[in-house]
């Protein structure tokens, strides 16, 4: 018996959802007992149906007990999400709302009303006369409220245990935590637990996410992965750990499409790499980046651009003052850009569109404009340094050139920086303003570089009508860490007239 047994652990099931699937590395143990648990609004209920219809679409046949919804109610769950459940036999121990009338002949059971012993015996008696393979026990409160001691209840649960046993059957027990914090009656019966949770954010939308708590025999990726209701079920975002994902690449330069900016940065940004352009507000970080994104599209590469901070008509409007063939890029597919709201949107959710568009879209370039509005995504600041390494990490094994652009606050004057991500960036360009003759220019600078060398000049740029123009190097520049940059020089060196001294786009 115990070498039949072990065969029988030997193979998985899929859970229903692709999501739980990739965090268990494949599903569930077949013929063995699991809890879900989490509060009401959670999303257990879906993720228990999405459970047996994965076993009605293989042909087995599914029972879903209700102890605490209707079966029209389930049935509405259901509809809404486009599903059916013709396939799904529902066992209902709630009266239905005609039974409310005393004079009609109650034909069900309330649990309230009936001993634990005889509850249970209709549970065992219908999976007898059934026989399924896949099953659901909604929800264990009721069981817990007839048993009235935990002593009691355990041992009714381990007797429905002791029961599945017995049969080629795999349990799902659904528990809204209702009961004492921390009552881990179940956790130490159940084969394997889900956690999953609903977060009240102080604006936004509410935020889902899911748990493994153990799984026995299952090695499973750990901690918390985000997820969304939508219709058609739970979209699971496992989270991402860069280690499992690798790919051979050369790790060649990725032209801006401008000259002098690649003999700034030593030939250019590598493959693999990041780059961070941080400076004050419109001096033209995302201008910049714009411009390596239609160098991409010119040599037939595809770019994805993230904006967190603007909508796509102003990024369309600069892109035109700009001379830069945007438009035509976007229709073409070369150039995708999504705005991304990070009221609505969680981190997982965002990191697994970034993980689509490089794998399945084939993006080579990656642009998250701007690390201000990522910062605001996430409900506690303190894990956005480990998200967002994982995430680098993850598109630098891709080979894929990702650049960020980073806000920093104030125009003028010393600058303070959101967030300090420069130790986790490959390259960081600084941009400043600055003032000469009574006119506002731009300098550029290149910080740091990892690979290779790049000129350690300062440089002064303008916003053309065709495109970024640098200068030469300015060598009588001091101030432009301390965020008050001072050019002691002559107006030699300075972009002249034809370039639009008054600081704004060429005419």
């Amino acid at each position: 018996m115990m070498n039949a047994d072990a065969g029988l652990t030997q193979s998985r099931i899929s859970t229903g959802n692709s999501g739980l699937d990739d965090i268990l590395g494949g599903g569930l143990d077949a013929n063995r007992m699991y809890l879900y648990e989490g509060r009401p609004g959670t999303g257990k209920t879906t993720l228990a149906i999405e459970f047996l219809l994965e076993g009605a679409r293989n042909g087995e046949k599914t029972l879903y007990i209700t102890l605490s919804e209707t079966e029209r109610e389930l049935a509405l769950v259901a509809e809404r999400h486009g599903w059916s459940l013709d396939q799904i036999d529902v066992f209902e121990l709630v009266p239905p709302e005609t039974t409310l009338d005393p004079g009609r002949e109650i034909t069900v059971l309330h649990p309230v009303e009936v001993e634990l012993g005889e509850t249970t015996k209709l549970i065992l008696d219908r999976v007898a006369a059934l026989n399924p393979s896949r099953v659901v026990i909604d929800s264990l409160s009721e069981l817990r409220l007839l048993a009235q001691s935990s002593l009691r209840y355990r041992r009714q649960v381990l007797a429905l245990k002791h029961f599945f046993a017995s049969r080629r059957c795999t349990v799902v027990l659904l528990d809204d935590m209702t009961s004492q914090q921390n009552d881990l009656q179940l956790h130490s019966i159940s084969h394997g637990v889900v956690l999953l949770e609903q977060l009240a954010i102080e604006y936004g939308a509410e935020r889902r996410r899911v748990r493994v708590v153990k799984m026995r025999g299952i090695s499973f990726r750990g901690g918390f992965h985000d997820l969304t209701i939508r219709k058609g079920g739970l979209e699971i975002y496992p989270r991402l750990v860069a280690a499992e994902h690798h790919a051979n690449f050369t790790g060649d330069f990725t032209p801006s499409g401008n000259a002098e900016l690649d003999k700034l940065l030593g030939g250019g940004l590598e493959r693999g790499t990041n780059a961070l352009l941080i400076g004050a507000a419109g001096v033209g970080k995302s201008s910049m980046a714009l411009t390596y994104a239609i160098a991409a599209a010119e040599r037939g590469e595809k770019s994805v651009f993230f904006a967190f901070d603007e909508g796509r008509g102003t990024v369309e409007a600069r892109a035109k003052t700009l001379g830069l063939k945007f438009g035509p890029a976007l229709e073409s597919g070369m150039i995708r850009f999504q705005q991304i709201d990070p009221a609505e949107m969680s981190p997982g959710e965002f990191a697994s569109i970034v993980r689509k568009s490089v794998q399945q879209d084939g993006a080579r370039l990656v642009i998250i404009d701007s690390l201000n509005g990522y910062l605001n995504a996430m409900p506690d600041g303190r894990f956005l340094i480990l998200q967002m390494h994982e995430l680098l990490s993850f598109l630098s094994q891709q080979g894929v050139l990702t650049i960020l652009v980073l806000a920093q606050h104030g125009l003028v004057g010393p600058m303070e920086t959101p967030l300090d991500i420069s130790y986790l960036s490959d390259a960081v360009l600084m941009l400043r303003y600055f003032e000469y003759g009574g006119t506002v220019r731009r300098a550029l600078s290149v910080v740091k570089k990892r690979s290779g060398d790049h000129e350690h000049t300062i440089r002064e740029f303008r916003l053309t009508r065709n495109g970024i123009s640098l200068g030469p190097p300015l060598r009588q520049f001091s101030g432009i860490f301390a965020g008050t940059p001072s050019y002691t020089g002559t107006s030699e060196p300075l972009l002249g007239d034809g370039h639009n001294v008054g600081g704004g786009i060429e005419h």
